[in-house]
Order: structure tokens, then sequence, then C-alpha cells
């Protein structure tokens, strides 16, 4: 198959600075949209925790030119997507039409993001929605253990520190003024990615993106929040959350992992394959749930991020095999720091990851998300021809060297929840 590169997809930076890239493909007669701006809870006040992800959760609820009704008939009647999410960084979008339609699809998404109207009755509902599913988490062991070792790693004032939900106390202050003040003040076309896969001649997709978005400028727009990453870990350190009544446990333990635009993540990522990923959820999942017995799932994740997002191995077990579970954990972390990998284990994830790739490829969503990644961490056009030798590339001890770099087996920071 022919990959993405410099040599088919069309990258535009509009006057304002938003990215357009575009990728033809006419193999079906859809369009897909993936794009993100840049603002998320990063921005908010941690007074007002949870302003970014309800804001972000509003902009479909009205504009100044459609109602409720109107936004979600226009994408029924032609049977078209569009969606708004939000995160620390950065606030997502997503959308899906025929081709013919991409026209209708960028004006939705012009007018919900730039011209909200924040109508009062559906952002009490939004507000009531999101304390009921707050409260359900907060008795939820898995969440809170992930709460818990955020809270911990990161310390307050850091973005991670926050839940971008927000909390119980935060949450319920927030109003429909709130979130209209947060809009004006953080929404703007500065930094913002969009990328258009499907059916559509490049040229013309970029016009129909520059007419609806081009002239967007907000003054008030802040710079971008570059955060740094949270204090070294000197020691260990551990968080419990008691929850009476529940039956299961869950740990999380880790450090603070590489971001995605550092040029060690692709080293960490194959690191983490074989600490808790590949096969059988690797060497973690080998250990603590097939040979050991002791938990009801057992993985390791490295997600980079903006910021550096953690490098965190989680399990579920029954509570009576918490620090059995932990020490296991533990030992597969430090194994990975002072033992290079096989030459079977390196050849076996490489041929994962590579192999992999094409899968990814094969719809316009998976196109148009890689391409939106590869922009927003500055991996370059021609990234995914480059993938396969980059990967090969990497040596046994190039993961030892990783792992060594941002973990320790006697710093980890864990977090529990437990009844």
């Amino acid at each position: 198959m022919t990959l993405p590169s410099s040599k088919n997809i069309t990258r535009v930076v509009l006057d304002n600075g938003i990215v357009v890239l575009v990728y033809e493909n006419f193999a079906a007669q859809s369009v897909v949209l993936s794009g993100s701006l840049r603002v998320g809870s990063a921005y908010e006040m941690p007074a007002q925790n949870g302003l970014a992800s309800l804001t972000s959760a509003a902009l479909m609820r009205g504009t100044k030119r459609r109602d409720f009704t109107a936004i979600h008939s226009a994408l029924e009647d032609v049977g078209a997507d569009l969606g708004v999410s939000g995160g620390w960084y950065r606030t997502n979008t997503s959308g899906k039409a025929l081709a013919e339609d991409l026209p209708m699809l960028i004006d939705l998404l012009a007018d919900v993001v730039r011209e909200p109207a924040f109508p009062e009755s559906h952002i009490d509902r939004l507000r009531g929605e999101t304390l009921t599913s707050l409260k359900i988490r907060s008795q939820d062991t898995r969440y809170r253990a992930g709460r818990a070792f955020y809270d911990t790693l990161y310390p307050p004032g850091h973005p991670y520190h926050y839940p971008t939900r927000g909390t119980l106390e935060t949450v319920e202050t927030l109003s429909a003024a709130d979130l209209a003040a947060f809009h004006r003040t953080a929404y703007g076309a500065n930094g913002m990615i969009l990328v258009i896969v499907g059916a559509v001649n490049a040229a013309d997709a970029v016009e129909i993106v520059r007419a609806r978005f081009g002239d967007w400028r907000n003054p008030e727009q802040p710079p971008e929040i570059t955060t740094a990453d949270a204090p070294t870990i000197s020691a260990g350190l551990r968080s419990v959350v008691n929850l009476p009544g529940k039956t299961q446990a869950d740990i999380v333990l880790g450090g603070v992992g590489p971001t995605r635009r550092s040029a060690d993540f692709p080293a960490a990522q194959l690191a983490n394959s074989v600490l808790g990923q590949f096969g059988m959820m690797g060497r973690v999942g080998k250990s603590v749930r097939e040979e050991g017995g002791l938990a009801y799932y057992a993985y390791s994740q490295v997600d980079g991020g903006v910021a550096a997002l953690p490098w965190q191995v989680i399990a579920g077990v029954n509570p009576a095999n918490v620090e059995l579970a932990i020490g296991k954990m533990t030992d597969e972390v430090r194994r990975l720091t002072e033992e290079p990998i096989s030459e079977d284990d390196l050849a076996d994830n490489q041929a994962y990851f590579t192999g992999h790739l094409p899968l990814q490829m094969e719809t316009n969503e998976g196109i148009a998300d890689t391409l939106h990644n590869m922009e927003l961490h500055g991996r370059g056009l021609d990234y995914l021809v480059n993938y396969r030798d980059m990967m090969y590339s990497l040596t046994r001890e190039d993961v030892l060297n990783v792992a060594r770099r941002y973990l320790d087996a006697d710093k980890l920071v864990v977090g529990i929840a437990t009844p």
C-alpha cells in the first residue's frame, strides 16, 4: 500500500495559525475529520476543575444560529457524525460524512466551536450528568487507584494532578456564564489542527476550511502552555484509598515517562510492549496473571502526551494479593532496567509494531487520527514511510537505556484502591 507522506499529503497553514492537512482517498465516497484545538483543562483554574471538559461537552448543545435540534437534525438528515471532547491540553474534534456533505460538516464544526450559545437548560443537564458520573467513579476501584497514582506522581499545580472532568466539589459550582467566559477567553484558531481524509480534492477541502475558519481570530486566546515535567521522585511513594464493601483491589505503579515528542518515545513504546503489552500482556501478564494467578488483568502502558504522561503498570487483584502482586510487578520493572531484552523479544516486537502499522491505515478514520498525531507531536509528514527503518534501528541497548531513564524499581509511585 502507498503510505501517506510528504508526496501525497497537502499541508497548509492559514494566516490565523490553523494547520490543515488533507489526504485524498477515493476508495470510498466518504470523508473523515480529525482535529484539535489548543485548549483543555490545563487552561482552567484548579478551583474550576472540570470547566474545560464541560465547555467542550456543551458546544454541540446549541449555537447562536442553531439550537440543539437543528444541529442534530442537520447531521441525521445526511447520516453524518460530529463530536467534540476535552482533554488536558487539547480539545479534540471528529466527524464523518459523505464527501458531498463536507461543506455542511465544516460549516457545522465552525458554528459549534466558534459561536456556542450555552443554553441554561442544557448546561444544567450536562452538569447533573457529570456529577452522576463522578459519583459512580468515586466508588470504582480502578478509577480511584488511577487518581491516587496521578495525585501522588504530579504535584498540585500540574495539569495532570487534576482529573479532566473535575470533582464533585468543583463541577457543582460551574455555571453557563462560566462556560461562556472560558470559551470567550480560551478558544481560538491559533494552534488548531484539522485533518481531512477521503474522497475530496485537497485544494477544494482547504478552501472550504478557509471560508469558515480563515477569519477566526481571538486576541484574548492565551499562549500555549508548556508544563514542566513532574519533579524527580527521590524515594518510593504510596497512596492508598479504602473503599469498604468492594471485592477487588486495583493497583497502578510507575513513574513519569517520555513525552510523545521525545526522541526516545519509540524505544519506550518497544520497551513497554515487552514489559506489559505483547502477546498475553508481556512479562507482567505472564508473571502476575498466568504464572502467579494473582490478577484479573495486568498490563503496562506508556502514552506520551503533550506533557509527559506516566509509564505505568496496572493490575486488578484479590485484595489479599495486593502486596504479592506489587512485588511481582516491581520485579518485572527491575528486570527491564537491569537486563537487556533478548534478541527474540526485540525482533518479535519490532515485527509487531511494523506489521500493525498498515492495519491502522485501512480506514479513513485511522489515517486521519494518525496524521493528526503526527502533526501535533511534530513527527513530520514522512514519519510513516520512515517508520519501519526507525523501529528496526532500535537496539537492545536502546531499550535498556530508555527503561533506565524513566523507571526505577526503588522509586516507584504506587496508587492502590482496596476494601
